[in-house]
């Protein structure tokens, strides 16, 4: 800010100097909107990730998942229902197809499993494992509401889920 009233140009160069910077933000905002797209597609490639690689480990281990799972206090008869979630929601985000019903049923099973999983804060890795947790739900929370982008089955199928 210029004090100085002795130059009649200092408020101009002040508004001069404004409306370049609210251009220049004005510029990078439109450059990111039309990346926009491209960002929730690369999104849908990285967060799936993880699911679709534990839900088929959970295919090719069953009987051990399911062990495990009883051992938690999870029913054993649930595990068909955690591989949909894993392994067919993961690949459903992948393709952007029921993207913003699966990304809510995702957040939620991602929460459930925070609480039943790793909520012994007493071992170290657990409190860990929680956040992540937190932190992917989150992620699908907030995809569910941007819903699939350009580049989806949805759109493609011009459905809004």
């Amino acid at each position: 800010m210029i004090l100085s009233s002795d130059n009649n140009d200092a408020p101009n160069r002040v508004i001069a100097h404004e409306n370049s910077s609210s251009s220049r933000i004005g510029l990078l905002e439109n450059k990111m909107k039309k990346l926009e797209d491209v960002g929730v597609l690369i999104a849908r490639i990285l967060m799936p990730v993880l699911f679709i690689t534990a839900g088929w480990g959970k295919i090719s281990g069953y009987a051990g998942t399911q062990q495990y799972m009883e051992a938690m206090g999870v029913p054993g008869f649930l595990l068909p229902l955690t591989i949909l979630l894993e392994f067919g929601g993961g690949l459903a985000i992948l393709l952007g197809f029921l993207t913003r019903t699966t990304a809510l049923f995702t957040a939620g099973f991602t929460l459930l499993t925070a609480l039943i999983f790793h909520s012994n804060f007493a071992e170290g890795v657990n409190s860990l494992m929680f956040m992540k947790n937190l932190t992917i739900a989150g992620g699908f929370l907030l995809l569910a509401l941007t819903g699939p982008g350009a580049f989806s089955l949805d759109r493609l199928l011009n459905k809004k889920w």
